[in-house]
């Protein structure tokens, strides 16, 4: 544990799912173009990122209970072969009927990778470096963003689809080669986990950590901290930014750096807040959450464009989202053994994808009808984009109201079965200032 083969599995690991992350946003940066080659409409084009989400999202469970069977390796080779296979068939589509079969590939081998590189971490470090790492895997593979967002927008527009897409399906090649080489399981030395015996008792496990407070918090704090951040960076944020907003479109694809960096200085700074006040985990979550509410609504009421230095501050507060979403995985860890990790996990990452998939299909939705209805004289009409983006209030705030309920009963249940009791935030506040005062 916490050996220098455990940082060789660790960067091998995040390294796959930073080619996954590559694979899932690229349709994002090649919306337009997919536009173009495809000639359909908003809402059907925005199945290419919707039913790849749902799919992520229907596997999550799944793919949970398998990586308590068979280990993180074999979901990480796995998902990563599946992911090439799906980019290659989308790069060679000449129509939207294969391009969709090629994002539910993707949408598969995606969902393999994130969960179990969390396991795997967990499986070769322990101590307070845990959740701090969990964040690293997410902030570091955020980079598959910017991977998606500048090389594969240049290569993109010099070259076109076929070759951009091949390129990207490449990385993910490299990820099973280096997987299939340099990935293991656990130490040698780390005894084997208990497993399930059957289906029977794998899904006797699914439904005990289902009932767990814990990891219902979980889900409901990526459900709410992931989903705006996540539909912006994957597809409705390249369209908002070059057809309502006015960006020329090399902006618009490097902006959406802005997201990725945001969260990898906000990740160690959660990272350590989390570790050092577990009890507070979820008011961290809560604060992001609003602040990102707070600005949407800025940008959606500001008369006229939005202003550059308002899409920077939008960027950076959905970047911390990102970072925000992790602490579901920390809530997760913290209220479930270990031979259910692996399902706890795939629990908490439907939330975020789930709440992702709705915004997103409806936002295409509401485009369509406003287009249809005469609202909007063209499809990305900046009009349009903000009564279709109010859509997140409706999912977002629904999102809260079941953290805020999960979070009681969290707490109840420590307070029966730990005898620890956790007040408000503000009781907790006045003390330590009344504390510094003495």
């Amino acid at each position: 544990m916490n050996s220098a083969r455990s940082w060789l599995v660790f960067g091998v690991g995040v390294f796959a799912y930073t080619a996954a992350v590559l694979q899932r946003t690229t349709i994002g940066v090649a919306g337009v173009s997919a536009a173009e080659r495809f000639e359909t409409s908003a809402a059907l084009l925005s199945s290419l990122a919707v039913l790849q989400l749902v799919v992520y999202a229907a596997w999550q469970i799944p793919f949970g209970i398998l990586l308590d069977r068979v280990g993180p390796k074999a979901l990480i080779c796995g998902g990563s072969i599946v992911m090439v296979a799906g980019q290659l068939v989308l790069a060679f589509a000449p129509t939207i009927e294969p391009a969709i079969l090629g994002r539910i590939l993707v949408g598969t081998g995606d969902a393999a990778v994130f969960i179990s590189v969390i396991r795997l971490t967990s499986s070769w470090f322990q101590g307070r470096i845990v959740p701090q790492l969990s964040q690293w895997v997410g902030n570091i593979g955020q980079f598959g963003q910017i991977l998606s967002a500048i090389p594969f927008a240049l290569i993109l527009h010099a070259f076109g689809w076929t070759p951009a897409f091949s390129a990207a399906a490449g990385l993910s090649l490299l990820a099973f080669l280096l997987g299939i080489a340099l990935l293991a399981d656990r130490p040698r030395s780390a005894p084997e986990p208990a497993k399930a015996a059957d289906i029977r008792e794998a899904m006797t496990g699914l439904r005990a950590a289902l009932r767990r407070p814990g990891t219902q918090l979980g889900f409901w704090s990526h459900f709410v901290s992931q989903s705006s951040g996540t539909v912006f960076a994957l597809f409705w944020g390249y369209p908002f930014l070059v057809s309502a907003v006015g960006l020329p479109p090399e902006t618009a694809s490097s902006l959406l750096v802005v997201i990725v960096v945001s969260g990898v200085i906000a990740g160690p700074i959660l990272g350590l807040l989390t570790a050092r006040f577990p009890l507070r985990r979820s008011n961290l979550v809560l604060g992001i959450t609003i602040a990102i509410l707070v600005v949407w609504t800025v940008v959606i009421l500001w008369p006229g464009s939005p202003p550059f230095w308002l899409i920077i501050v939008l960027l950076v507060v959905l970047g911390v989202g990102g970072p925000g979403s992790l602490i579901g995985f920390d809530f997760a860890r913290s209220f479930n053994p270990m031979r259910s990790l692996g399902s706890a996990n795939g629990i908490v990452n439907v939330g975020g994808f789930l709440a992702s998939f709705v915004m997103m299909f409806v936002i295409g939705l509401l485009l369509d009808v406003q287009l249809d209805a005469g609202l909007s004289t063209t499809l990305y009409e900046l009009d349009a984009f903000r009564r279709a983006f109010l859509i997140q209030y409706v999912v977002i705030g629904f999102g809260i109201v079941m953290l805020v309920r999960a979070r009681r009963r969290t707490r109840r249940r420590l307070e029966q079965d730990e005898g620890i009791t956790v007040g408000p935030i503000w009781v907790a506040l006045f003390r330590a200032w009344r504390r510094r005062r003495a």
